[in-house]
């Protein structure tokens, strides 16, 4: 997945995924997943997507300062 945010392109495909996290089953209409990512310039995001009634209805992609991302790192150990 491609996403601008502030005229930077994150791209899934030209990132390193550092962690991802899934809850449930494809296909549940409560499961979703959670990726990280870090660009080559350092920029990190999170990509997300899911069932309907998931926390993550619809993929998307969102920006993370490192503090942010390292706490969210954190968060999943």
């Amino acid at each position: 997945m491609q996403k601008i945010i502030c005229k930077k392109l994150y791209d899934t495909e030209a990132a390193e995924l550092i962690k991802k996290v899934t809850e449930g089953a494809f296909g549940e209409p409560n499961g979703y997943e959670e990726s990280l990512y870090r660009m080559p310039e350092g920029n990190y995001f999170l990509y997300v997507n899911g069932g309907a009634d998931s926390k993550h209805p619809k993929e998307d992609i969102t920006r993370m300062s490192e503090k942010k991302a390292q706490e969210w790192l954190a968060a999943q150990n």
